[in-house]
C-alpha cells in the first residue's frame, strides 16, 4: 500500500511494515513475517472470547476475516476485507498483520496479545503488526553502504516510539503523541504546518 505514494513522491527505497520491510531500487527485497506461533495463541484466545478479528497472510491491501462481524463492528475502509467463511489461518504459512475489533480496553482482555507488538490508530480496532523501525533503518543503511550517523528520524505515533533510540537524531512533529515528544531531541512544527521544513532549517541540513 505505501510503494503507491513512493513512487508519486519519486523515492526508489522505502523501509515500510514497522521496519519489517525493505524496498531497493524500487524492488521489495525483504519482508518478515510475525512470529506464527504466537499469532495463532492471539487468533484462538480471540475466538474463545468471542472478539471478531481479521488477518494479514500476504503483502496485499486485502485482508481475510472468518465472518462479517470485524467488518460491521468497524465499518473499515483502510484496507479491503476479504470474509472467508469458516477461515482456518492455520491452512496459511505466515501472519504478516492480526486486526482485533474492539474499544479500549479490549487489548488488556487478550492475554496472549501482551508478546506480541500492537498499537491502536483507531477507536473502533487495534493493529497486531511489527515495530521495530530502528531494525528496518539500520538494514537499509547497510545495504547502502551508509552509517547510521546520517540517519535522522521524523515520527508523531506511538508506532514511531521503536525508532526513537538515541542512536541518530529524533525529531517529534508538533502533533505527535506524549510519548515521542518525552524522546525526541528536537519537537518542530504540527506536520501540516511544514514541520518537517522547519526541523532541516534547525538542524541546519537546508
Amino acid at each position: 500500500m505505501a510503494i503507491g505514494y513512493c513512487r508519486q513522491l519519486g523515492f526508489t527505497n522505502m523501509v515500510s511494515d514497522g521496519g519489517y520491510g525493505i524496498t531497493l531500487d524500487g524492488k521489495l527485497r525483504e519482508i518478515r513475517t510475525l512470529p506464527y506461533r504466537k499469532c495463532l495463541d492471539v487468533i484462538d484466545e480471540c475466538k474463545a472470547k468471542g472478539i471478531a478479528w481479521a488477518v494479514q497472510i500476504d503483502d496485499s491491501d486485502t485482508r481475510l476475516a472468518p465472518d462479517d462481524r470485524f467488518l460491521n463492528e468497524t465499518h473499515d475502509i483502510y484496507m479491503k476485507t476479504k470474509t472467508v467463511p469458516g477461515l482456518n489461518v492455520r491452512e496459511y504459512p505466515a501472519i504478516y498483520k492480526i486486526y482485533i475489533a474492539g474499544r479500549y480496553p479490549v487489548e488488556k482482555e487478550i492475554s496472549s496479545l501482551q508478546s506480541l507488538p500492537h498499537c491502536r490508530y483507531h477507536d473502533e480496532y487495534l493493529f497486531v503488526e511489527p515495530a521495530d523501525k530502528a531494525y528496518g533503518i539500520r538494514k537499509m543503511v547497510s545495504l547502502l553502504g551508509g552509517s547510521t550517523r546520517d540517519v535522522i528520524v521524523f515520527g508523531d505515533g506511538l508506532n514511531d516510539l521503536s525508532m526513537f533510540t538515541g542512536e541518530w537524531p529524533c525529531v517529534a512533529m508538533g502533533n505527535a503523541v506524549p510519548e515521542l515528544k518525552e524522546k525526541a531531541d528536537f519537537v518542530t512544527k504540527n506536520a501540516a504546518d511544514d514541520g518537517i521544513f522547519h526541523a532541516c532549517r534547525h538542524l541546519g541540513l537546508i
